[in-house]
C-alpha cells in the first residue's frame, strides 16, 4: 500500500526529521537512510516500523540539522573531505564524458562536508527524539494508507459480490449435468442406430455413474463457500490480512479451474469464464493489501 508521512522533533539544538514512504510489494522490504552520526540506531528505527507495517516497500530517510535558533558557528566544512569527493567526482565526470562542471552544492549536499561543530558523544542520546519524529511520521504514513485501504476495501467487495453471483448460478445448475449427460448419451445412441436401452438398464446406470462421479463439483463449491466466509472475516479482522486474501486469492482460483474442467455444461462454462476474470482482477487488488 502506498503512503507518505513526515515527522520532526528538536533536542539538544538539533532538528530530527523523519520521512517515510511506501508504495507497494507483495512482501516487506525496509531501506533506511540515516545520517552517519545517527547509523547505530538503524536496528531501533527498523523494529519501530515492523510493529506497525508488515507488507510493502518502505523508504525511510532521517536527517538532522543544526536548529535555527542555535545554528550560528554551529557549523564547519571538512574542507579535506570536500576535496576528496571533488578529486572523485572529477574522475567520475571524465569516466563518464560529463562536461558539466562540479558545483559547490553538490559539494555541500554530500555526506559529512557541512557538519556541526557541536559533536554528538553518543547516537542513543538522540533516540528519544528520533523515535518521536519517527513515530510522527508513522502515524501519517498509517493513516494515509487506511485510507487507501478502505478503498481497496470496497473495491474488492464488489469483485467478490460479482463472483458470489456467478457462484449461486454454477450452484443452481450443478444438479442438471447429469440428468443433461444421460439424455445427451440417449440420444447419441438413438443417432447411431442402436436400440435404445431402457433407462434401468445397468450399462446406462454405470456410464451416467462414472460421468456423474467425475464431473461432481459440490465439494469444489463447498470450499469456495468457505473461502467467502473467510474474506467476509478478514474485511472485520484488524490485523493485517494481505496474505491471508492473497492465499484465498489462489485457493479460489484453483476451486473454479477444477469445476471449468469437470463441469460439462455450457451455463457452468460461461459462469466459469466471468468467475476467472473477476478472480483476476481481485488477485491484483490483494497485491496491495496490508
Amino acid at each position: 500500500m502506498t503512503g507518505y508521512g513526515r515527522g520532526e522533533c528538536a533536542q539538544n539544538g538539533f532538528k530530527i526529521t523523519v520521512e517515510l514512504s511506501s508504495v507497494n510489494r507483495k512482501q516487506s522490504e525496509i531501506s533506511i537512510n540515516l545520517p552517519r552520526e545517527l547509523e547505530v540506531l538503524e536496528a531501533q528505527v527498523r523494529d519501530e516500523i515492523n510493529k506497525c507495517v508488515s507488507r510493502g516497500r518502505l523508504s525511510v530517510r532521517v536527517s538532522m540539522h543544526s536548529a535555527q535558533t542555535n545554528s550560528a558557528n554551529k557549523l564547519r566544512v571538512n574542507i579535506a573531505l570536500a576535496k576528496n569527493y571533488a578529486k572523485e567526482f572529477g574522475k567520475l565526470s571524465k569516466a563518464l564524458k560529463i562536461s558539466e562542471p562540479i558545483s559547490l552544492d553538490l559539494l555541500i549536499r554530500s555526506p559529512g562536508v557541512l557538519q556541526a561543530d557541536k559533536a554528538i558523544s553518543d547516537a542513543e542520546d538522540f533516540w528519544p527524539a528520533v523515535n518521536k519524529a519517527l513515530q510522527i511520521a508513522l502515524a501519517a504514513l498509517l493513516k494515509m494508507r487506511s485510507r487507501e485501504g478502505a478503498y481497496l476495501a470496497k473495491d474488492m467487495t464488489t469483485r467478490i459480490n460479482t463472483i458470489r453471483k456467478a457462484f449461486t448460478q454454477i450452484q443452481k445448475h450443478a444438479p442438471e449435468v447429469q440428468k443433461r449427460y444421460r439424455d445427451q448419451l440417449i440420444q447419441r445412441i438413438k443417432n447411431a442406430g442402436l436400440e435404445i436401452p431402457a433407462l434401468d438398464d445397468e450399462r446406462l446406470l454405470k456410464e451416467v455413474v462414472y460421468f456423474a462421479d467425475r464431473s461432481d463439483i459440490s465439494e469444489e463449491l463447498t470450499r469456495l463457500e468457505s473461502h467467502f466466509q473467510q474474506f467476509d472475516d478478514c474485511l472485520k479482522s484488524p490485523e493485517p490480512v494481505g496474505r491471508t486474501l492473497d492465499f484465498l486469492a489462489q485457493e479460489m482460483n484453483r476451486e473454479v479451474n477444477t469445476i471449468g474442467s469437470k463441469a460439462n455444461n455450457a451455463v457452468i462454462s460461461r459462469e466459469v469464464v466471468i468467475l476467472k476474470a473477476e478472480l483476476e482482477k481481485f488477485r491484483e487488488q490483494v497485491q496491495n493489501v496490508e
